[in-house]
C-alpha cells in the first residue's frame, strides 16, 4: 500500500509531523554529519530532510515513486525532484554517494528489488540512511501518520533485508519517543521525550533507522570435502597349492 503525497503534505503541515521532521531530522543529521561534495539522493518522501544538505552537497535530488505522487520541491523556483519507478530510477550505475530512504521502503512493492537498484545507482563506497516505522513502537500502529502505513521493522528483519540486498549495516539509531497524539502539552516536551526514551526504552522509538554500505564483495560457500571412507571389496580367494612330497609327482611308479 503506497502513501499519498497529499496525505503526506497535510501531516507535515500539523504540529506533530512538523514535530517529527525536526526529531528525525536532527537523528538523520547525527548519522550524516557532512556531505560536503557529495551527491544525495532522497527516495521516497525525502524533500523535508533534505534541506540541511543543499547547501553542502555537490548535487541533490529527490525521487518519489510513482505510485505515491510528486510535489514541487525544494520550491525556490528549482526543481529537484522527479517521479520514477522505485525499481527503475532515472540514474546510470553508481551516480550516487548517498540515499535517504523514508516512507518508501515500508510501502514498496518489492523491498529487495528496490534496494537492489539502490545498490546499482550508488557508488562503491556509497552508503544509505533508511528509516522505517518500528514494529515495537506506538508509531506503527497510529494510522493517522504515515508511519502507520506499510510493514512496520524489527531490528533483525530490516538488518536481513539489507544484507540480502548486498549492504552491511554500519550504524543504528531510533527517533521518535514521543507519543504520537496531537496534544499540546506532549509535543511541548517532544526534546524531552526523545532523550529519556533513548536512555530508558531504546527499542520502542517510533522508528528504526540505519546506515547501511554498498557491500562490493560476496562471500561464497566453500563446497564441503567429502570424507573418502575405504571400502573393502571382497575378491575370490586363491587356492594355495601345497608342495608335494618327494616322489608323489611320477605317474606309474616303477
Amino acid at each position: 500500500m503506497h502513501l499519498d503525497v497529499s496525505d503526506l503534505i497535510a501531516f507535515y503541515d500539523t504540529p506533530l509531523g512538523r514535530i517529527a521532521r525536526q526529531l528525525v531530522g536532527a537523528r538523520v543529521k547525527v548519522l550524516w554529519p557532512r556531505a560536503g561534495g557529495m551527491r544525495v539522493l532522497g527516495l521516497g518522501y525525502a524533500g523535508p530532510y533534505l534541506q540541511p544538505f543543499q547547501e553542502e552537497a555537490e548535487r541533490v535530488l529527490a525521487v518519489a515513486p510513482a505510485a505515491t505522487g510528486v510535489t514541487a520541491w525544494p520550491g525556490d523556483g528549482r526543481q529537484r525532484v522527479c517521479l520514477a519507478a522505485e525499481d527503475q530510477l532515472p540514474l546510470p550505475d553508481a551516480a550516487v554517494d548517498r540515499v535517504l530512504l523514508i516512507h518508501a521502503l515500508e510501502v514498496a512493492e518489492d523491498p529487495e528489488r528496490l534496494l537492489r537498484e539502490l545498490w546499482r545507482v550508488l557508488a562503491p563506497g556509497g552508503r544509505i540512511v533508511a528509516v522505517v516505522p518500528n514494529r515495537s513502537g506506538l508509531w506503527a500502529r497510529a494510522e493517522t501518520t504515515p508511519f502507520g502505513t506499510g510493514r512496520p521493522y524489527s531490528r533483525r528483519q530490516l538488518d536481513k533485508q539489507l544484507s540480502d540486498a548486498l549492504f552491511s549495516p554500519a550504524a543504528w539509531d531510533e527517533a521518535l519517543f514521543l507519543p504520537p497524539w496531537p496534544r499540546r502539552f506532549l509535543m511541548s516536551s517532544a526534546r524531552a521525550w526523545e532523550r529519556v526514551g533513548k536512555r530508558a526504552w531504546p527499542a520502542f522509538g517510533g522508528v528504526l533507522m540505519v546506515e547501511a554500505e554498498k557491500r562490493m564483495w560476496m562471500g561464497i560457500p566453500a563446497k564441503r570435502k567429502s570424507r573418502r571412507v575405504p571400502v573393502l571389496v571382497p575378491v575370490p580367494a586363491v587356492a594355495r597349492r601345497e608342495p608335494l612330497p618327494p616322489g608323489a609327482g611320477a605317474l606309474g611308479g616303477g
